[in-house]
């Protein structure tokens, strides 16, 4: 299965220029703790509610902060035409939950998480979260 057939397309994203402020009540509103960074479609970065807490509120950062200033920059992605399988053993490797997911233009076009490959590749979902959940 591709990751395309299985990954969530309709997101809300955020810019490097919105507040943290602006992220946090996105994330309350669409009931998430994740947020994609783009610049015109582009995926520059990523935000967590983790972030905001400990980059942002844990430094003393006040809610006008860009985003830019917490965000990660180094964000692992995924196409959409590439393997669920692969992506799982991926995701497993690096310990994350959820992947961005781009075109071949590294265009964000969606995100895919553990709980959406599972349905894929159910006994390979659970060996992976098992290696997520592991301490690094």
């Amino acid at each position: 299965m591709k990751v395309c057939d299985c990954m969530t397309g309709d997101l809300f994203v955020v810019t490097p220029d919105d507040t943290i402020q602006d992220a946090a009540v996105a994330m309350a509103e669409q009931d998430v703790g994740v947020l994609p960074v783009t610049i015109d479609q582009q995926l520059v970065g990523i935000v967590t509610d983790r972030d905001i807490a400990i980059r942002g509120i844990g430094k003393g950062l006040g809610p006008d902060t860009p985003i830019e200033d917490v965000m990660s920059r180094d964000v692992q992605c995924c196409f959409a035409q590439q393997d669920s399988a692969e992506v799982l053993e991926t995701m497993s490797a690096i310990q994350v939950r959820r992947m961005p997911v781009v075109d071949d233009n590294r265009k964000l076009v969606g995100i895919v998480s553990i709980t959406d490959l599972a349905a894929a590749q159910p006994p390979r979902a659970g060996e992976a979260l098992g290696e997520i959940g592991r301490p690094s």
